[in-house]
């Protein structure tokens, strides 16, 4: 039988036929990327926002038995975390190597053992120069302009947190690792476990119950390094009895310098340090700058920052998920693969960031009113430029999870010089200068300084989703 065209319906059949399987399998593919990426990325983004539980537990805690203590220990968690994001950029590098070896098969086994224990040698070097300067946290918060009360119990603090700083590398490294392996739910139990533990901890220790000393702000400190130690020490029984895991024999001579492998991950790992005290520190100023307006404005900022810290979690999740599929489809040379990987990625924290800044932007009253007890003073003052504040947070969702997925992403191509430079110039030479002329020279306060860093983030997005859609024409990640 024929059509009108003079061919016949079998053979026209046939050709829709061929003509649609390719289009139904490239579907497939987009569909299959998008559950990888997802059962991947949200035990990772758990994990992310439980370890900021452990932080809140000891906010709590601590306002609940001395105010001063709050504040001081929040004082030195912003210098500890300075020290500690450098660890973990080193930390983060080993993700990209692991994944590539894992994607490439041949010789999976012994590479993966050599970036997670090359991972493990960087962060206990440096460790020790770290661990050196946070000793003088006091004298490093004097020198930042601090109260000498403030300063002296937030450097007790501090070295009462420090046996606890390699303990959370390691659990980094050995995170990367299962999450290379695309199994990251026992870092996320591990992570919910420590949490309780924190708390209980906590409670024994600041307030002395059952007998024991009441130590206040020394005690936070023992229940944060003993419940990170705890976090890495479950992390790692898994890793080496597990049936999965111990074939990598991750502890297997772990004396041995490997010369090559630490090289490509210090090339590899020290700009996204970089990239991240980009990042942090340009917050941190943020709040040094606010602090110079008013107390309403330290408040009000204290509240939008952390609505939106609480939001961020999520497309980091997906960001180190997208490390990792991207790597994986890097190191199988799959062109293909790696371009849905690093899209779908981009796609879901774009999605999600939307959904939260319609939340953000239309309901910004009650959700700083969460926060606040009407009956304080001037509370009324704060909830109003919190949810102005909160609105901005608002505008700047989606180019956050933009650029902390798209560095992500580019990551698991092992770039991540270019990457650094970007962010050192969104946020430092155009994000925070803008905000600071906005606040101090129009006069705008501190939400000035808010659409500042929504400019950096803008520019840093922009810049990185570049950057990620001419890969290929600029060379990055040897796919070929």
């Amino acid at each position: 039988m024929r059509d009108g065209t003079g061919g016949t319906i079998p053979a026209i059949a046939a050709r829709m036929t061929a003509t649609a399987l390719p289009a139904r399998a490239a579907g497939g593919a987009w569909s299959a990327e998008i559950r990888s990426t997802v059962s991947l990325a949200w035990p990772i983004a758990l994990t992310n926002l439980s370890q900021m539980a452990m932080g809140i537990t000891d906010a709590a805690m601590l306002g609940n038995y001395d105010p001063v203590a709050l504040a001081a220990s929040a004082i030195g968690l912003a210098l500890y975390w300075t020290f500690a994001i450098a660890g973990l950029g080193l930390a983060f590098g080993t993700a990209p190597l692991m994944a590539q070896a894992l994607g490439r098969r041949r010789h999976a086994v012994r590479d993966v053992r050599r970036s997670a224990r090359m991972g493990l040698w960087a962060t206990a070097g440096f460790a020790l120069p770290a661990s050196l300067m946070l000793w003088h946290a006091e004298a490093i918060l004097l020198l930042l302009g601090q109260e000498p009360p403030i300063a002296a119990l937030g450097g007790v603090y501090v070295r009462t947190l420090l046996p606890g700083l390699l303990p959370f590398w390691w659990f980094m490294v050995l995170r990367s690792f299962v999450s290379a392996l695309e199994r990251p739910k026992p870092a996320l139990v591990a992570t919910m476990i420590a949490i309780p533990l924190n708390g209980l901890l906590d409670w024994l220790f600041i307030f002395g119950r059952f007998g024991l000393p009441e130590l206040g702000i020394v005690g936070a400190g023992i229940a944060s390094a003993a419940s990170m130690t705890a976090m890495m020490a479950m992390l790692l029984g898994v890793c080496v009895t597990d049936r999965q895991f111990r074939r990598y024999a991750l502890l297997g001579r772990l004396w041995r310098l490997d010369r090559d492998r630490m090289a490509e991950l210090l090339r590899v790992s020290l700009p996204i340090v970089g990239a991240l005290l980009f990042e942090v520190m340009v917050f941190n100023a943020a709040v040094l700058l606010v602090g110079w307006i008013d107390a309403v404005s330290v408040a009000a900022h204290a509240i939008a920052i952390q609505c939106a810290s609480l939001t961020f979690m999520v497309p980091m999740g997906i960001s180190q998920a997208a490390t990792v599929r991207v790597g994986l489809a890097a190191g199988a040379r799959d062109r293909e693969g790696v371009a849905r990987a690093g899209w779908t990625a981009l796609g879901l924290a774009g999605g999600f960031m939307s959904a939260m800044a319609l939340v953000f932007v239309l309901t910004p009253g009650p959700i700083v009113a969460l926060f606040l007890d009407p009956a304080l003073p001037q509370a009324e003052e704060v909830a109003a430029l919190g949810a102005r504040l909160l609105r901005v947070a608002g505008l700047f969702q989606v180019v956050d999870g933009l650029q902390v997925v798209g560095a992500g992403a580019l990551r698991g191509l092992k770039d991540t010089r270019v990457p650094m430079l970007f962010a050192g110039l969104g946020y430092w030479v155009l994000g925070l200068p803008v905000g600071a002329l906005l606040a101090f020279g129009a006069g705008f306060g501190a939400l000035g300084i808010w659409l500042g860093l929504a400019f950096g983030l803008a520019i840093v997005a922009g810049l990185l989703v570049v950057r990620w859609s001419r890969r290929e024409a600029l060379g990055i990640g040897g796919v070929g």
